[in-house]
């Protein structure tokens, strides 16, 4: 719903959080509890929630539904990826998806989630769509968590300028022994428990007249099977794609070989610039050129660990210098993003100027110097 409609008429209890706010809390709250990788938000009107949601790192799916197609185009842009996101990869990868449609139809691309979210939702809905909803959620979709938030009619009188409802395209507003009765039996009838709370606390000794916001955590008790969702999966798409961005991530093999050549690359610079600077310090000192040990600004310890345990230590021959794979390798980062040194060794090859048997990076200082 239109959430600058709402608030105008809260203003006077001072929701702080914004009541807005608090549902979205509410719901970024269970998914860093329950860590679902795909989530859909039913009725998502301008994204709000979805933006918030795609900066949680369990997420891997995204999904929205609306029923005006126009306040998707409107906001669909904000879900698209950033520049930063494509100079830093994440780790996880994620898919946001936009679809216009009505929660009364059945689409197989909303199966196979783990939560949705309805905010705000089933008091837009009309007698006969309100009918449908529950197959299609929960029957349909079955999702493994399903959150519903509606308004709590109890507190209307609170609110100045309400007469009927909050919002005019509201076809309905429940008391709370409504909402639990609706949920209940809903629960019941798809093997649900729910669990009810809400967000927009009442003022001190009103406490009966419940939360601004009711809300019903439903969690389904038993697995769904491949079968009941293949029995169910109609024929034909019924909602329509809006909108849909693929976000980079290290998880394709493009952005992670540019990662890795580009960690590399850093890697083996700072290593060189050091080992340079070194020799320029000892000069032709044979004696104290024997002595070196490796030291770094932020990798001195480690490194020279490293060069003495394990025998790789850079080097310079002519106007060459070679800093060995195998130290790059032993960088958490580059060991981390890379797994095994043969993936290392795949990811730059051809891209990263090696030794003659491909075991160190090199450079050429000569040619780096005319450069420079």
């Amino acid at each position: 719903m239109d959430k600058n409609f709402q608030e105008e008429f809260t203003q006077i209890i001072k929701f702080k959080p914004p009541l807005y706010k608090q549902r979205h809390q509410f719901v970024k709250d269970l998914v860093e509890k329950y860590k679902p990788k795909k989530v859909a938000d039913l009725g998502c009107a301008d994204c709000s929630l979805l933006r918030m949601l795609k900066f949680c790192s369990c997420i891997e799916v995204l999904a929205g539904l609306d029923i005006c197609a126009n306040v998707l185009k409107e906001k669909m842009h904000t879900l698209s990826p950033l520049p930063v996101d494509y100079l830093q990869p994440s780790e996880r990868s994620l898919t946001v998806t936009l679809h216009q449609g009505s929660v009364a139809h059945k689409d197989p691309c909303m199966l196979g989630f783990d939560l949705v979210t309805c905010i705000e939702l089933i008091e837009h809905l009309e007698e006969s769509e309100l009918k449908k909803f529950p197959e299609v959620v929960f029957g349909f979709m079955a999702p493994s968590i399903v959150v519903i938030s509606t308004p709590n009619s109890e507190f209307n009188p609170l609110l100045p300028g309400v007469m009927l409802y909050r919002h005019p395209d509201h076809k309905f507003e429940w008391n709370q022994a409504q909402f639990q009765s609706w949920a209940l039996e809903t629960a019941r009838c798809y093997d649900y428990s729910v669990e009810f709370t809400g967000v927009g606390h009442p003022p001190t000794g009103m406490e009966k007249v419940g939360f601004c916001t009711q809300i019903g955590v439903f969690v389904r008790k038993y697995p769904q099977t491949g079968e009941s969702v293949q029995s169910e999966k109609p024929t034909e798409a019924v909602y329509k794609t809006v909108f849909k961005a693929v976000y980079p991530s290290l998880k394709d093999e493009k952005y992670l070989q540019n990662a890795v050549i580009g960690e590399v690359i850093f890697t083996a610079q700072i290593i060189k610039h050091r080992l340079m600077s070194k020799q320029e310090e000892y000069g032709d000192d044979p004696e104290r050129k024997s002595k070196f040990q490796l030291s770094m600004d932020c990798f001195s310890d480690y490194l020279g660990k490293l060069v003495v345990e394990k025998n790789m230590e850079p080097f310079v021959s002519g106007n060459e210098v070679y800093i060995p794979l195998a130290t790059i390798f032993s960088f958490p980062k580059v060991n981390r993003l890379c797994g095994t040194f043969e993936k290392l060794c795949k990811l730059i090859a051809g891209k990263v100027t090696l030794s003659s048997d491909g075991s160190a990076v090199m450079f050429n200082i000569e040619q780096e110097n005319e450069e420079n």
